[in-house]
């Protein structure tokens, strides 16, 4: 197990790149499967999820190939359906959460799927019945052997139907859709999720061939198609990544130049941060963040305290909420942070109340955050990342703490952020990898 040596208290400055959404990453890859055409797709995030999913699908006999640092190709000309029977296909699917979305396009192509109980970040329960109610309503049966975690899913003639999903899942979604494109007769999928990273699968399928209608609202309309062809295809840049380095040049008091951030494509991302009192400049699809010595954080108009809470898109995404969050700590004001989704993504403020944070956790859900606008300075300590986003913020806490931290647990962190400690040394951190 890998841990991060961060010295503290270091300002940052230069330009950085985000890296290829990583939760678009996911679906784009999957939906390869939906074809026995070539696919090629750019901007893939070198991360530890991403690399995993790759090697699966090469597992199941996609041709792969690497066209670049971030390019490659696919072509699932020759799909091995016996693979899937395999315990070492079980294995690996079960390490990936995102592995759960081949289903949707095994079921379309070829009727027939099998994943054991996918695995993730330990941020609290995330059930499947979305997925399997796009499923049933498509025609397909499944059946699950609880002793061994396996879904075994029957799906040889699908057909549309009109589903109102009871959440708005975005892989829930994303899944239902790529089974959907090739089922016989209309699909509406209502209440359907409607992030950027969704749109730009659709628009992948489209192009490929599918008919889909309703593309960025909540109301999906699917004419099945017989079969798709080949694409090429270039990721947005990570919304969550972007997220991270605003909150990390506030805390650090830094200079930064987030490149090429699609601004039209963050939604309130940016507004959020703003009202904690983050300074930022728009030029072109650049994100200026000046050095700031200090910040305020607003309040609602009859002068109560902000609540930032996540919700679906267009709402705040909940995978920023933890950056708001170690964010506060710094901040002249007080917010209180209100984590609707997920149940345990608040368990790492235990760490930064030991830093010295003013931190109440109020529940699960919530956690009101008193920032003294760094009259007391957070200290460094040793800690544990405990998921991905939780990882980065205490990795924020720590550059902006003085003295030396160590992060362990970092393979949570390369999970979703790729070669992070070189990309911000280059610019004047010093994050050692021991």
């Amino acid at each position: 197990m890998s841990s991060f040596k961060v010295t503290g208290g270091l300002k940052l400055k230069g330009e950085i790149i985000p890296q290829g959404a990583k939760n678009e990453a996911l679906q784009i890859l999957c939906a390869v499967l939906l074809t026995p055409e070539k696919v090629t797709i750019h901007k893939i995030p070198n991360i530890r999820d991403v690399v995993k999913l790759i090697d699966l699908l090469s597992d199941m006999g996609v041709k792969v190939e690497k066209l670049g640092p971030e390019s490659y190709s696919f072509e699932a000309d020759n799909v091995n359906l016996q693979y899937l029977d395999t315990d070492e296909f079980l294995k690996k699917a079960s390490a990936l959460r995102g592995s759960v979305m081949i289903l949707g396009p095994l079921l379309a192509r070829f009727g027939h799927g099998r994943l054991s109980k996918p695995g993730g970040d330990k941020i609290g329960r995330r059930r499947m019945d979305t997925h399997f109610f796009g499923f049933q309503k498509l025609g397909a049966e499944f059946h699950y052997d609880s002793k061994r975690e396996i879904y075994h899913i029957d799906g040889k003639n699908l057909k549309g139907a009109y589903m109102l999903l009871d959440e708005a899942s975005v892989t829930g979604t994303a899944n239902i859709v790529m089974a959907a494109v090739l089922a016989e007769g209309k699909t509406t999928i209502y209440n359907a999720a409607c992030e950027p990273y969704l749109q730009q699968l659709c628009d992948m399928l489209n192009r490929m061939g599918a008919k889909i209608t309703g593309i960025g609202s909540n109301l999906l309309h699917i004419e099945g198609v017989k079969s798709l062809k080949g694409t090429e295809h270039t990721m947005l840049p990570d919304m969550i990544e972007i997220g991270s380095f605003i909150g990390m040049a506030a805390m650090t008091q830094s200079d930064i130049t987030i490149k090429d951030a699609q601004i039209h494509r963050l939604g309130i991302i940016p507004d959020t941060f703003k009202r904690m009192g983050i300074k930022m400049d728009f030029r072109g699809d650049d994100i200026h963040i000046p050095s700031q010595r200090h910040y305020e954080i607003d309040t609602f108009i009859d002068g109560s305290i902000l609540t930032i809470a996540d919700a679906i898109w267009p709402g705040f995404t909940p995978d920023l909420l933890s950056i708001v969050l170690v964010t506060a700590t710094q901040a002249k004001g007080t917010v209180l942070v209100h984590q609707k989704m997920f149940e345990s993504r608040l368990f790492f403020v235990d760490k930064l109340i030991d830093m010295g944070a003013q931190i109440i956790l109020c529940d699960p859900h919530r956690a009101t955050v008193i920032g003294l606008d760094r009259k007391y300075p957070l200290r460094g300590i040793r800690m544990t990342s405990p998921d991905i986003r939780a990882g980065v913020s205490l990795l924020i806490a720590a550059m902006s703490a003085e003295g030396t931290s160590i992060i362990d647990n970092i393979e949570q962190i390369d999970r979703g952020y790729q070669h992070i400690d070189q990309r911000l040394n280059a610019i004047g951190a010093n994050i050692q990898r021991i």
